[in-house]
């Protein structure tokens, strides 16, 4: 275990002390002349461990079934009037009724500014005067659990007494604590301060700043700033705008100087007609770190990337809510030049470091519908799972250094929820360019997921994970080769030495959530195993290797705050690499388990290294 984990963990562990007094409840005052050190120790320790109060698993039909199901049997009501409700963090979803009134929601309700009500009107897509569609409003309901300050959403339809054809629309949201903040302690010599507020003035922006100090750099201090504005103008358009001086370079060392500026709008629901984004970058190395210039990679690079789609055939499929299917066409461009380009990469092929154009076009089929249900990994929470199919076919233009080349592409998922709530997702993926009639870095990748339903007994509740992938390239020319150290392989495998053609890779965890909570923070356990297989470039495949990993760990969470979850994560690698530790652990204070909820995805070839985000996981 290095030093830079061990204070992570420290800080961790300070920190929750720290908010103990906000989520803990309120400790009985005793006399301090009776009572010794000890006992004070003990009452406190006490009173930090809680009960977490009731939850909508079994209570609310509304979070575990189809999204779609509450509104059936209002369609084609007209819609008289759309309110907006916010709850404090004294209340719950689970019951509206009841109140937290512990000192730690009174200190949070003072310190937060709720999302102000115009706001959540630019983030919806019903109006009054228009007649209701269920697929929509349930639309609508997910898309406001995707934005980052709103920690859930309900939306709730109350017929109009006296009419049989109008109904009264109440959206109710409860805000995640905004304020944002992280510590990274890598000893006496680098420290990491990132401080943030994610909802500022509870008018949907964001800012945030973070400071480093690194006594081997030069200038020691460094610092990074952004800003980002939601739904600008009720146009569901994000856009975000920063400045950095210590932005990672592409070997990993924060000596980089970059301006970006993104605008980005999702496919928010399939009767949308729009979706695209734009990304520009400027990025420039300076050597802070004195390297030798033999080891300094020095570059210049400016970077667009722009795209854009649009819905065929919305207009008819408006009109007809049976059909669920979509046809989706999108378009994207992308330019990537190095001003200034290292002298060691010169003219070979690097995926880091080479002039990059390319104009790729896609058509996507897509019938994708969500879920609701929750403990999945939102301690809680309602979350959004998808099921239906979506399978997107891309060609194009791709042109790396002087090696232009057509590309085609498949990305095909299927998504199934069951009735007892189990979860799965299968895919696969295939692409290939095309040089002079020879198919060159083809590959293939395909693999499946599976959630279990979830288990409840008296004092925890526990869920099981499964995935497998398999990964074949072929004819590399470009491509990177197969690696390890990824999510499609061991992904806490700290050696990318490992390289070949073939992959097949599987992972099992069982987790747990725990009844209790510790300073306010819920819990939850796990273990877990993993194995991958990997194939040399020249090998046989009865010549692979293979590589295990097993190991447990804890997730921690406060559903009230935005912070994201903590987990801490023991590993055992019973064969491993060299300059590697068999034995690992990681913490990490900024982990966010998030599903695909985005119907539309830009363009892109098929990625083999990263997990895609047609993913559950």
């Amino acid at each position: 275990m290095n030093k830079k984990r061990l204070y992570q963990i420290l800080a961790f562990c300070c920190a929750l002390l720290w908010v103990q007094p906000i989520h803990g409840q309120d400790i009985k005052k005793t006399s301090q002349k009776k009572s010794g050190f000890f006992s004070r120790i003990f009452n406190r320790v006490k009173s930090s461990v809680t009960v977490a109060p009731p939850d909508s698993t079994k209570a609310l039909v509304a979070t575990n079934g189809k999204s779609v199901v509450p509104f059936i049997e209002h369609q084609g009501k007209v819609i008289r009037l759309v309110t907006t409700q916010e709850l404090g963090f004294e209340k719950s979803f689970s019951d509206t009724t009841s109140f937290i009134n512990h000192y730690g929601s009174r200190i949070l309700n003072a310190l937060h500014t709720n999302t102000y009500d115009w706001v959540i009107r630019h983030n919806l897509f019903i109006k009054k005067g228009s007649h209701l569609n269920p697929y929509l409003l349930s639309d609508n309901e997910r898309y406001l659990r995707s934005l980052e300050f709103i920690q859930d959403a309900r939306v709730v339809v109350k017929p109009v007494e006296g009419t049989q054809d109008s109904v009264d629309i109440v959206v109710i949201t409860k805000d995640l604590f905004s304020i944002t903040g992280s510590l990274d302690f890598s000893g006496v010599d680098r420290q990491r301060i990132t401080a943030g507020e994610s909802n500022l003035a509870g008018a949907g922006q964001k800012v945030q700043i973070t400071a480093l100090h690194d006594v081997n750099r030069t200038p020691r201090f460094g610092y990074d700033f952004m800003y980002s504005k939601n739904s600008i103008l009720h146009s569901f358009i994000t856009a975000t705008m920063g400045y950095s001086r210590i932005n990672n370079d592409r070997t990993g060392m924060d000596n980089v100087s970059s301006f970006y500026l993104q605008l980005s709008r999702p496919l928010v629901s399939p009767y949308s007609h729009f979706a695209g984004g734009l990304d520009l970058r400027f990025n420039q190395s300076y050597n802070l770190y004195m390297k030798p210039d033999s080891l300094f990679y020095d570059y210049k690079n400016a970077s667009i990337d722009v795209w854009t789609g649009y819905s065929v055939g919305l207009k008819s499929l408006l009109k007809n809510n049976n059909s669920r299917n979509r046809t989706f066409l999108a378009a994207r461009y992308i330019k990537n030049r190095f001003v200034q380009k290292p002298f060691q990469v010169g003219e070979s092929f690097n995926n880091l470091f080479n002039n990059t154009n390319a104009f790729l076009g896609e058509v996507t089929f897509f019938k994708q519908e969500f879920y609701k249900t929750n403990y999945i990994y939102g301690f809680g929470t309602t979350e959004d799972v998808p099921y239906g199919y979506n399978v997107a076919l891309t060609a194009g233009w791709y042109k790396q250094l002087d090696l232009a080349r057509p590309y085609f592409g498949v990305n095909a998922n299927r998504y199934i929820a069951t009735e007892k709530g189990k979860f799965v997702q299968i895919f696969i993926r295939s692409g290939a360019f095309l040089n002079k009639g020879i198919f060159q870095d083809a590959s293939i990748l395909a693999g499946g997921s599976l959630y279990s339903r979830l288990y409840i007994f008296k004092n925890f509740k526990m869920r099981q994970y499964l995935k497998y992938s398999y990964t074949r390239l072929y004819n590399r020319v470009i491509y990177d080769p197969l690696r390890i150290d990824n999510a499609l392989g061991l992904k806490y495998f700290n050696a990318d030495s490992l390289r070949g053609s073939q992959r097949m890779s599987m992972y099992a965890e069982t987790f747990f959530f725990a009844k209790y909570k510790f300073l306010g923070f819920q819990l939850a356990p796990f273990v877990f195993a993993d194995a991958s297989l990997l194939t040399g470039h020249a090998d046989h495949f009865s010549k692979s290797d293979i590589y295990t990993g097993i190991g447990a760990g804890i997730r921690a969470r406060n559903v009230n705050l935005i912070f994201s979850t903590a987990e801490l994560r023991l590993m055992y690698f019973p064969r491993k690499a060299q300059d590697m530790q068999a034995f690992q652990i990681s913490f990490h204070g900024d982990i966010r388990f998030r599903y695909n909820t985005n119907y539309i995805r830009p363009p892109d070839i098929i990625q083999l290294n990263n997990e895609d985000a047609n993913s559950f996981y």
